[in-house]
């Protein structure tokens, strides 16, 4: 449901865009309110996660999410665009803190690495709700499409809510003794003294996956709101094929995040990493500077590919490091990502060109790999 109703509405951002007469770098500063609004909130959710349960606030959240997508086509400037953003952020960056850390619980209980594999339905709601915007955006108003997925959205949430507001999720107790990761090159079984170590080397290693996070939002934030736009304005796409680039990104994050815990297994968590930041660098050189919709399309998808795992394992090692806390500091210093994305790349495509301001996503993602490469001893023992 999250990734669906976000995908929806990054489709539309191009008639959003017509319908407040924004130039890029306002709209830019506008797609801030996103992250802004959940930066702000996130370290709230995790007190709260652990003041009322992640449940709870999970469906509460999803509701507040539901609601706030439809507030973006009532606007018809830049500034008052920025200002529902911040509420839809808000409600988007705490549903994300409220479900990643009930995952991790789940994730200690199981001691398999299955964190991908949750993220992984979040791809595919993005992809699902990407190629839905396409098909509808020629024929349907962005206020009858956002409102549809509002219904849509509360439905779900009423159905999944009965479901985790009747089942208690585990507690610190129940699972932190199984907490040790599974066998893998880079995560030996001493691993499971680390929760029981809250000082400064913990604070020091959350905030490593935390810049993790952060390098791979990055990325997935600027194909979420400037794909549409790098493809309809520089390579003459029409608005179905525009909003095809988001979904075959999604796509390849799906699958690649299908494939995640396999990946972890067999690979261990330093070479997931680094193989995925390096991808991710590939692809989106390629994504940027080629041509040709095809081969652009192409690019996005070796991109999802590349930045599938990494936003995973860098949240659900932080969660396992500091719990609902840990996941609030890696998903902040993650949507940081995102809240320095958007005008960022509006601003360099004024300056510059659209398909030269994506070259740091490309930049970015190979700073994660090599964060990775260079903590590898730190973060394995």
């Amino acid at each position: 449901m999250d990734g669906f109703i976000f995908a929806g509405w990054v489709v539309r951002i191009p008639a959003i865009k017509e319908q407040t007469g924004a130039s890029a770098s306002a709209l830019g500063l506008a797609l801030l309110g996103v992250s802004a609004g959940a930066v702000i909130t996130m370290m709230l959710t995790g007190r709260l996660c652990r003041r009322y349960g992640t449940h709870r606030v999970t469906v509460v959240c999803a509701a507040l999410l539901s609601l706030s997508v439809a507030l973006p086509p009532l606007t018809h400037s830049a500034a008052a665009l920025g200002a529902v953003l911040l509420v839809f952020g808000a409600a988007y960056g705490s549903l994300n803190v409220a479900f990643n850390s009930a995952a991790v619980d789940l994730v200690g209980v199981l001691r398999r690495p299955i964190m991908p594999s949750f993220h992984a339905a979040f791809s595919l709601g993005g992809m699902i709700g990407a190629g839905l915007g396409g098909l509808v955006a020629e024929n349907l108003s962005p206020t009858r499409h956002l409102l549809g997925l509002t219904a849509i959205g509360l439905l779900v949430t009423a159905l999944a809510g009965r479901t985790l507001l009747h089942i208690r999720p585990p507690t610190p107790s129940e699972h932190t003794p199984h907490t040790q990761p599974p066998p893998a090159s880079d995560h030996p079984p001493q691993q499971k003294s680390a929760p029981r170590r809250p000082g400064t080397r913990t604070r020091g290693l959350v905030i490593t996956f935390g810049l993790i996070a952060l390098c791979t939002a990055y990325g997935e934030g600027a194909l979420a709101d400037w794909s549409a736009l790098h493809l309809e304005h520089d390579l003459d796409a029409t608005p179905g094929v525009a909003a095809a680039g988001y979904s075959c990104f999604a796509l390849a994050m799906t699958i690649g995040r299908l494939t995640g815990t396999r990946l972890l297994e067999r690979l261990g968590q330093t070479r997931t990493l680094v193989g995925g930041g390096t991808t991710a660098a590939l692809g989106m050189l390629l994504g940027a500077l080629a041509p040709s919709v095809w081969a652009t399309l192409i690019g996005f998808m070796i991109t999802g590919l590349g930045l599938a795992n990494l936003f995973p394992i860098a949240v659900e090692r932080a969660g396992r490091l500091a719990g609902p806390d840990g996941v609030a500091v890696a998903s902040t210093l993650g949507y940081g990502g995102m809240l320095l994305g958007p005008p960022a790349i509006g601003f360099m495509a004024d300056w510059f060109s659209l398909s030269a301001a994506l070259t740091s996503v490309a930049a970015l993602a190979a700073t994660a790999a090599a964060i990775a490469l260079l903590t590898r001893r730190s973060t394995a023992d």
